[in-house]
């Protein structure tokens, strides 16, 4: 297949990828239902790679600075969420967070290091609620939080990989991905 044909075949591909239906599957509980859940759901895997990415593209030397804010902040909204707290917009933020990072990732956008900790760790608010909330009441609290917390410092981890190796392309590539999945997402089942 020739390259001019691969990338007419993208916005299919991505589509058919997307899992509107199924954005927050069921929630395994404990530290395996934790490292599982963020590959379960393509909004998380693609929101957790695009921090790593975006950080190491555009932070420089601070690129471990985005990750850092990611882990921090969703681990408060997290702990919000298992207690009971109500957050009506975290769905709301976590889309944005698919958006907001991927036109960042496009368009290579380069914010001030307290800038870009303070966007990153809002969308993780809404990352960590979301989880949180689902655990509330069931006792699996702690070891979930370590399981997803460990799976996203990897995740992080490998889009700062990435960024290295393979440069702005795979960041423009994974923006316009998580574009198309933002979409398909946002669109009624």
């Amino acid at each position: 297949m020739t390259k001019a044909g691969a990338l007419r075949l993208l916005p299919h591909t991505l589509l058919a990828l997307a899992t509107p239906a199924f954005a927050h599957p069921s929630h395994a509980t404990g530290f395996a239902g934790g490292m599982l859940h963020p590959m379960t759901g393509i909004d998380h895997l693609l929101a957790m790679l695009m921090v790593g990415l975006w950080s190491g593209l555009c932070l420089g030397r601070y690129r471990w600075t985005g990750p850092a804010a990611f882990v921090t902040f969703m681990l408060a909204g997290f702990t919000y969420g298992a207690a009971g707290g109500a957050l009506p917009i975290a769905e709301g933020i976590i889309l944005a967070s698919l958006i907001g990072l991927s036109g960042l990732l496009i368009f290579q956008v380069k914010l001030p290091v307290a800038a870009s900790a303070g966007l990153i760790g809002l969308f993780a608010i809404g990352h960590g609620f979301a989880h949180g909330s689902a655990m509330h009441g069931s006792g699996h609290d702690y070891a979930f939080a370590t399981g997803l917390i460990t799976t996203t410092i990897l995740l992080h981890a490998t889009g700062i990989g990435l960024s290295r190796f393979a440069g702005r392309r795979i960041g423009q590539a994974t923006g316009l991905f998580a574009t198309v999945t933002a979409a398909a997402l946002m669109w009624p089942a």
